[in-house]
């Protein structure tokens, strides 16, 4: 029953640095939208 052990060791450390990837980390940043510039448009 030992390996039952450290597979339940692995899980409880992965799930804790699942946590905190998602608690710790910062917001992530909207991607900048292009904006038409009206002088470069095609007549």
């Amino acid at each position: 029953m030992d390996w039952v052990e450290k597979v339940l060791e692995k899980i409880r450390e992965w799930v804790e640095r699942v946590i905190d990837t998602l608690l710790g980390s910062p917001q992530p940043q909207p991607a900048p939208i292009p904006v038409e510039n009206g002088s470069h448009r095609r007549r």
